[in-house]
């Protein structure tokens, strides 16, 4: 019921505008955004390589409405992937397609993904192309497809497969046949029981199922969870498979169980942080909320001290 809530919330837009614009929304999301400029954002991620954890940093917004909006989007990631090789920082960056215009024109996502691609492929970094809702899946995942086979952007591209919707595990075989990288997750979109597990029970099941597919793949993945038993499960599977610790590599959200991401790289685990910036904050965290209702609980507590 608490997931329905927040994910109906991330879709009211008033309420974002006023989130958004207000003294009180900015401090609510300050735990988990790093800021609203690129600057905010590498102060962010040098304290997270101090640490002894690799960073990738997404620029918040989503469904741009129009050719230039796509454009600037894409102008600030080229900035981002210059500012990361200016500061030899352990980064790359995640970044959706409608915020590069999917929606407005297909054709000007796609040559702006390419361009970027090429970008990350020519400082050696790396780009993930973010999943959204199901009416999303098939275009994002060919879009990576069709990167990844394109010359010298081979292991520079990379996709995301959340685990409630019942097509994963195909698209995992898929992808991993391709040899193409994966985050798996368990998903933040509200999805309908004709496409998607709806019990916590069944995501998680098919969430291991799906980890043991990735670890023992060959490729190098990312096994995004805050779960302690998704993490537990995973540490098993790679102990008893023989799956070292530099095959994959744990990720987590920025400001969300820093404790674990912590104890997880002290034990020697790899571990990948997610880093957001930016103004349009309030889907994200709305999104963040439905995945772990206990946040809002732990926002209060803040709130109140």
């Amino acid at each position: 019921m608490l997931r329905t809530f927040f994910v109906r919330l991330s879709e009211n837009k008033s309420l974002r505008r006023f989130a958004e614009q207000s003294s009180l929304g900015h401090r609510v999301s300050s735990r988990f955004v790093a800021g609203t400029e690129i600057s905010d954002a590498m102060r962010a991620t040098q304290a997270v390589n101090r640490s002894g954890m690799s960073v990738t940093i997404d620029n918040l917004g989503e469904n741009v409405t129009n050719p230039d909006e796509a454009r600037e989007s894409a102008q600030l990631y080229d900035q981002i992937l210059d500012a990361i090789a200016a500061s030899h920082l352990n980064a790359n960056i995640s970044l959706k397609l409608t915020h590069m215009g999917l929606d407005v024109d297909e054709k000007l996502s796609r040559d702006i993904v390419d361009q970027l691609v090429a970008h990350a492929a020519k400082l050696q970094s790396f780009v993930r192309v973010d999943m959204e809702g199901s009416p999303y899946t098939d275009k994002t995942l060919q879009v990576v497809r069709d990167l990844h086979r394109r010359g010298g952007n081979a292991g520079r591209v990379g996709a995301v497969i959340q685990a409630y919707l019942f097509r994963s595990e195909k698209d995992v075989e898929t992808l991993c046949a391709e040899k193409i990288r994966i985050r798996l997750c368990k998903g933040a979109y509200k999805e309908p029981p004709e496409i998607a597990f709806q019990k916590k029970e069944d995501v998680n099941a098919n969430f291991v199922k799906l980890m043991q597919m990735l670890l023992k793949s060959g490729t190098y993945h990312g096994i995004a969870t805050h779960d302690p038993k998704m993490i537990d499960a995973t540490i098993a599977f790679a102990t008893k498979e023989k799956i070292t610790a530099d095959r994959f590599e744990f990720q987590m959200l920025y400001g969300i169980r820093r404790d674990l991401q912590q104890k997880l790289v002290r034990e020697g685990w790899r571990m990948r942080v997610y880093i957001p910036f930016g103004t349009e904050w309030y889907p994200y965290l709305m999104r963040r909320l439905a995945e772990r209702p206990a946040n809002a609980i732990f926002i209060l507590k803040n709130l109140l001290r």
